[in-house]
């Protein structure tokens, strides 16, 4: 294996800058999960060029799944001359919400030095871009090659993957007698391998009230202040106990090596009214009042002692508190995911990042899942890893970006672990 293959992914710069602007030009934006169809036939019009048989499949009856917004996803596969494995690279095409605070068109695709700006060039239309790039390059380069190359685009890992990857496992397309190897393109930085991720535990928790006239409160009971008190034994309680634990897990940034959790949201009373309504609000107690968490897990923690201890908070809160009363509802669960470090995808990458970029990369693991927990749990298939070129903060953020140095040299690695796996 000489450099010929290198050369190739570095003349293919320019392609892999305009196919990159293109992904990020389709705002795929995720709720509401906004032209999948249209990515997907752009993602279907490239492969089929370059040889590869398409599937499209739309995840009907998944989480979001509509009429109006249908869960497509794309499966594209191309076959060696020769039985062997068969790698699968798998990126969501899906991306967050906008936000505040750009400078640039977050759908513009903007090319300055070495970036390209948009939402969703690191998280992670970059990482698709490249893994095309890598695969395209290694076909012409190896056209007698050994086995199957697949490249999927999918849905909704923005919001949990179930009209995506979850999907495509639960009708086969993840079995571990047709894919053999996964890469996920998820941006963890060029020179780091990403074994797995953090749980995740998502509950909805409700307090209920009196509604009364808002001059006379004593008459009714204020729900919002029934949720102070939750928030503030969250404050004086779990969080200083979640603060003490720590976990042997690999997980990137720092901080994520603890438990945490995250108020994602809380409505009480009355409804917000639309932008246009010019009246004042009607003088009423809430009888009302909700919460959204997220709680982020390690693997040392049991998932039901995770639930246990947000539950005994409120009982005691109940005991305590005059006139408390709750509902809690579990919206979603997620068990961390970890692959093993000899495992052969692990230990191939391993060596193509050390080929190619001269270092032996780091090993982390993410503190936010992604569609390894469905390939892991769903599938069955423990040989999966994410990899990809990105820089893991700038996900989400306001003026996003992706590096084309990075996108270039991810390439390599992809392609130098698919003539390690693929070549007879």
């Amino acid at each position: 294996m000489g450099d010929g293959l290198f050369n190739r992914i570095d003349d293919a710069r320019d392609d892999l800058i305009a196919l990159t602007q293109e992904l990020i030009r389709i705002p795929t934006l995720n709720p509401p999960g906004e032209n999948y169809a249209a990515i997907c036939d752009l993602l279907d019009s490239r492969l089929s060029r370059s040889g590869f048989e398409t599937t499209w499949i739309r995840a009907e009856g998944a989480p979001g799944d509509s009429d109006r917004y249908p869960r497509w996803n794309l499966v594209a596969r191309h076959e060696g001359t020769l039985p062997g494995p068969c790698v699968h690279f798998n990126s969501h095409t899906d991306v967050v919400e906008i936000g505040h605070g750009w400078t640039r068109d977050p759908f513009g695709g903007a090319v300055e030095d070495d970036r390209i700006y948009g939402r969703g060039a690191c998280d992670m239309k970059g990482g698709l871009a490249a893994s095309i790039i890598a695969a395209e390059a290694f076909i012409a380069h190896h056209p007698d090659y050994a086995g199957s190359i697949e490249i999927s685009g999918t849905a909704d890992e923005e919001s949990g993957g179930y009209g995506g990857v979850a999907y495509l496992a639960e009708q086969g397309w993840f079995a571990p007698e047709r894919v053999q190897h996964v890469i996920i393109p998820e941006p963890l930085n060029k020179d780091r391998i990403c074994l797995g991720h953090r749980g995740g535990w998502w509950a909805e928790i409700e307090t209920k009230g009196e509604i009364a006239h808002g001059s006379m409160p004593f008459l009714g009971d204020c729900a919002v202040r029934h949720m102070g008190a939750v928030l503030h034994a969250f404050e004086e309680t779990l969080y200083s106990a979640m603060a003490s634990r720590w976990t042997d897990m690999p997980v990137v940034p720092e901080g994520a090596r603890q438990s945490t959790m995250n108020i994602n949201s809380i409505h009480g009373g009355q409804p917000e009214q639309p932008s246009d309504y010019t009246g004042l609000p009607a003088h009423c107690v809430p009888d009302s009042c909700r919460i959204v968490i997220d709680r982020r897990f390690l693997m040392e923690e049991p998932i039901d002692a995770v639930r246990q201890e947000v539950i005994d908070l409120l009982d005691d809160l109940k005991a305590r508190r005059a006139n408390f009363n709750y509902e809690i509802r579990e919206i979603n669960r997620v068990i961390p995911s970890m692959t093993d470090k000899s495992a052969p995808i692990v230990t191939t990458v391993h060596d193509a990042i050390r080929d190619v970029l001269g270092q032996d990369p780091t090993y982390v693991a993410s503190p936010g899942s992604y569609d390894q927990k469905h390939i892991d749990r769903i599938g069955k298939l423990k040989n999966c890893i994410a990899y990809g070129p990105g820089v893991l903060e700038l996900a989400h953020k306001p003026d996003e970006w992706i590096g084309i140095t990075d996108m270039l040299d991810s390439a390599k690695v992809m392609g130098r672990a698919l003539e390690t796996l693929l070549l007879p």
